[in-house]
C-alpha cells in the first residue's frame, strides 16, 4: 500500500507492514466495536473520523476496507451466535418434549416454543383428520379470535391446507394479497379476524406421513428467510416425533388398561366357571334323583355325622334330619351373615344361606362341636348348594306368581271381570291357585318408593299366599286380593309388616269386600282412592279402608292441596289463634259438633255461654257475616274435620279444655 504523509502502512519484502498513526487508531476503534458487539451503524463512525482527520486517499481506502472487513466479521459472528442460540433452543425443545407424556402438554409446548424462537405474534398447530379428509386447528399461542381457533382447512385450501397436502413448507409475506394459495371465505374470515399477514407453515412428518402443520405468523407483512424456515422445520421434526411418541404412549396406556381389565375379567370368569361346574354337577345329581332340600339335608347330615335343620328367611322350617336337632339361633344367623362363614353358637354350627347380600335362609348342624376345617368348608359349601336350591324353588314360585299376576290383571279389568261369560272361567282359574272367589274378597293397594317396588311385590306375594289370595303389580302400585270382610285391620297390618320388611314406609288403601268377580274392578277403584286420600292427608306409611276414612276419603281421593283448602276456608281464624293464643278454632269446632247449640257447646268447652257468644262474634268478624249459612257452614265443618285429620292428636292449635281468651 502506498504511503501518504508518512501515515500509511509500509510494505516489506515479507508482506504488508503493521499500520501506524491514524490508521492504527482507526483499527483499534474497529476492534473495540467488534469486542463490544456494537450495532452495525457504529462501524461507519471510525471511517468518518479518519476522513475528518484528513486521512489521505490510500489511508482512507485502507480504513474503509478494514471497516468492511470488521462488518463482515460482525455478521459472521452474529450468524454463529444466532445459530448457536437456535441450536441450543432446539436442544432445549427436544429435552422439554422428551419429558412430556401428555399429548395436550406436548402440543402446547411446541407452539409456545415456535412463537418464541421466531419472535412472531402468533404460533399455531393443526392436525390432520383422516376421517374427514382435512386439517383442524388444535393449539394456538397468541391468538385472540375464537373463529380463527376453530378453523378447519380442506386439503389444498389456504397456505396450511397446501402444506398438509404437499408435505412442503410454504411462506407468504402477506397472505391476504398472495394469489398463490386457494382462498376460501371461511379461511379468509378467520385469518382476517386474527389480523394475520405474514405466515410460515411447515409440515409435521412421521416418516413419509404428514400428521399436521406448524405455523408462525405476524400481524404485519414479513419475509421469512431460509434460516427461519429451516429453524421452524427443525422444530417441526422434533415436534412430530414427540407427538407420535405421546400418541403411542397414550395408546399403550389404553391397551394396558384394557389388558388388565381383560385379565381381571378372565380370572373372574375362570373362577365363576370353576364354581359353576361344581354347582352344575351337584344340581344335576339332585335333579336326576328328583332331590329337593330334604334330600340335600339328609346327604349333608350323613356326610358330616350330625343333625341338620334348614329354614327359610322367615324362620319357616324346610327340612329336618334328627328329631332333636335345634333350629338355627337368630344371633348365629346374623353373625354368619356378617362374616360370610359358618359360626358355632352354643355347640351348634350355623351358616347363613345367601344369594349375594340377600338372605334366603339358614342351616344348623348339631352334634358336631369338634367340626374340622375341611368339614367346616364342606358345611359352608352345603349352604351354597342350599341357596341354589332355594333360588330354584323361588323361581318356580315366581313362575306361579306370574300366573297369579295374569289372573289378577283379568280380575281387575272391567271388560273381563264384568263379563258374565268369563265369571265361571275366572273362578275356576282362581280355585286352581287355591283362591276361592265365592268368599267375600277385599282389595288392598300398596304404595312405596319406586326403587323398592320389586321387593314390595315379592313380599306382598308371600303374604298373599299365606292369606290364600293374589298379589301383583298394577298401575304403578302393588295390589293384594284377600278373602276377608274386614279390609281395614288387614290394611293396617300389611302396612306395618311390609314397611318393616322393606325398611321404608308402605301405605295401604283398602276397600271391599266384593261378592264375586264382577265387583272387583269397582272395589279396586275405591281402594286406589283410599290410598290417594291417605297420601293427601299426610298419612304415608299407614293402612286404612275407605269405610275407615268415611266420606273424607271418598271426597279427597283426587285432591292434592289439603293445606291450601283448609287455609282458604278457616285460615283467618287459625292465624288469629296463632297470633293471640285464643281458641276460636276449637270453639267453632265444638259449636258445630254440638249441632249449633250454644248451651251444649259451652259444656264441651267448660266455659260460660257468654264466652262462646263472644268467640263466635269474633269468628264472624274474621269470616264474614254469612259464616253460618248452610253452604258456608258445610265448608267450615269439612275444613275443621280436615284440620283435625291432618294433625296427630294432641298437636296443632287445639288445646286442652279451658277458658282461654276470646
Amino acid at each position: 500500500m502506498a504511503s501518504h504523509d508518512g501515515l500509511a502502512p509500509t510494505s516489506t519484502p515479507d508482506g504488508p507492514a503493521a499500520p501506524h498513526g491514524l490508521a492504527a487508531a482507526t483499527l483499534r476503534d474497529l476492534l473495540d466495536l467488534l469486542g463490544r458487539q456494537a450495532p452495525a451503524e457504529s462501524f461507519a463512525r471510525p471511517v468518518a473520523a479518519a476522513r475528518e482527520a484528513g486521512a489521505g486517499p490510500a489511508e482512507l481506502a485502507y480504513v474503509e476496507e478494514a471497516a468492511e472487513t470488521a462488518l463482515a466479521i460482525r455478521r459472521t459472528l452474529d450468524q454463529h451466535r444466532r445459530r448457536e442460540a437456535e441450536l441450543s433452543a432446539l436442544f432445549d425443545t427436544a429435552g422439554d418434549l422428551a419429558a412430556l407424556s401428555d399429548l395436550d402438554a406436548v402440543l402446547r409446548a411446541i407452539v409456545r416454543r415456535a412463537r418464541l424462537l421466531l419472535r412472531t405474534d402468533v404460533a399455531y398447530l393443526t392436525l390432520n383428520d383422516p376421517a374427514e379428509g382435512d386439517t383442524f386447528m388444535r393449539v394456538t399461542d397468541g391468538s385472540t379470535s375464537a373463529r380463527f381457533q376453530l378453523l378447519r382447512l380442506g386439503m389444498g385450501e389456504g397456505l396450511g391446507g397446501l402444506v398438509a397436502q404437499t408435505a412442503r413448507p410454504y411462506a407468504s409475506a402477506d397472505y391476504r394479497a398472495d394469489t398463490r394459495f386457494k382462498h376460501t371465505d371461511t379461511i379468509d374470515t378467520g385469518v382476517g379476524e386474527e389480523g394475520l399477514r405474514g405466515i410460515l407453515g411447515v409440515p409435521l412428518r412421521v416418516g413419509s406421513r404428514v400428521i399436521g402443520v406448524l405455523y408462525a405468523a405476524d400481524r404485519t407483512p414479513r419475509d421469512f428467510d431460509p434460516d427461519q424456515i429451516a429453524l421452524l422445520a427443525s422444530l417441526a421434526d422434533h415436534a412430530a416425533v414427540a407427538i407420535d411418541s405421546a400418541r403411542l404412549l397414550e395408546e399403550t396406556r389404553a391397551a394396558l388398561v384394557e389388558l388388565n381389565a381383560a385379565t381381571a375379567t378372565a380370572r373372574a370368569q375362570s373362577e365363576a366357571m370353576r364354581r359353576a361346574a361344581e354347582t352344575h354337577d351337584r344340581l344335576t345329581d339332585l335333579v336326576l334323583r328328583g332331590g329337593d332340600v330334604s334330600d340335600l339335608a339328609a346327604e349333608i347330615a350323613a356326610l358330616l355325622g350330625g343333625g341338620l335343620v334348614v329354614q327359610d328367611a322367615d324362620g319357616t322350617e324346610l327340612a329336618r334330619v334328627g328329631a332333636d336337632s335345634p333350629a338355627p339361633a337368630a344371633r348365629g344367623v346374623a353373625a354368619s351373615r356378617a362374616s360370610g362363614r359358618a359360626v358355632p353358637v352354643d355347640g351348634v354350627w350355623v351358616s347363613a344361606v345367601l344369594a349375594g347380600p340377600e338372605p334366603l335362609g339358614s342351616i344348623a348342624l348339631s352334634d358336631r362341636p369338634d367340626l374340622t376345617d375341611s368339614d367346616r368348608r364342606l358345611f359352608e359349601r352345603a349352604s351354597l348348594d342350599t341357596a341354589l336350591l332355594l333360588l330354584l324353588r323361588r323361581s318356580v314360585a315366581e313362575a306361579e306368581d306370574r300366573v297369579r299376576g295374569e289372573l289378577l290383571d283379568d280380575l281387575l279389568t272391567p271388560a273381563h271381570a264384568g263379563d258374565p261369560r268369563r265369571a265361571g272361567s275366572l273362578t275356576l282359574r282362581a280355585r286352581r291357585l287355591g283362591v276361592d272367589l265365592t268368599e267375600p274378597t277385599s282389595v288392598l293397594v300398596l304404595h312405596c318408593e319406586p326403587g323398592l317396588r320389586s321387593r314390595l311385590t315379592t313380599e306382598a306375594a308371600r303374604h298373599a299366599r299365606t292369606l290364600r289370595g293374589l298379589a301383583g303389580p298394577q298401575g304403578g302400585h302393588v295390589v293384594v286380593l284377600a278373602p276377608t270382610d274386614a279390609p281395614g285391620p288387614l290394611a293396617e297390618r300389611l302396612a306395618a309388616d311390609l314397611g318393616q320388611a322393606l325398611g321404608a314406609p308402605v301405605t295401604c288403601g283398602a276397600a271391599g269386600p266384593a261378592e264375586g268377580p264382577a265387583r272387583l274392578p269397582a272395589v279396586h277403584g275405591e281402594a286406589v282412592r283410599c290410598l290417594q286420600a291417605l297420601t293427601v292427608l299426610g298419612r304415608t306409611g299407614e293402612g286404612a279402608s275407605v269405610s275407615g276414612l268415611g266420606f273424607v276419603g271418598v271426597l279427597l281421593g283426587d285432591r292434592t292441596d289439603i293445606d291450601g283448602y283448609v287455609h282458604r276456608v278457616i285460615g283467618p281464624v287459625i292465624d288469629y289463634d296463632e297470633r293471640r293464643g285464643t281458641e276460636l278454632v276449637r270453639t267453632l269446632d265444638a259449636y258445630f259438633e254440638a249441632g249449633t247449640s250454644l248451651s251444649r257447646a259451652k259444656e264441651v268447652l267448660h266455659v260460660h255461654v257468654n264466652t262462646v257468644v263472644q268467640r263466635l262474634d269474633r269468628t264472624a268478624r274474621l269470616l264474614g257475616p254469612d259464616w253460618n249459612t248452610p253452604d258456608r257452614a258445610l265448608e267450615l265443618q269439612l275444613a275443621l274435620r280436615l284440620n283435625r285429620l291432618r294433625r296427630p292428636s294432641g298437636t296443632g292449635p287445639d288445646r286442652s279444655p279451658g277458658t282461654g281468651p276470646a
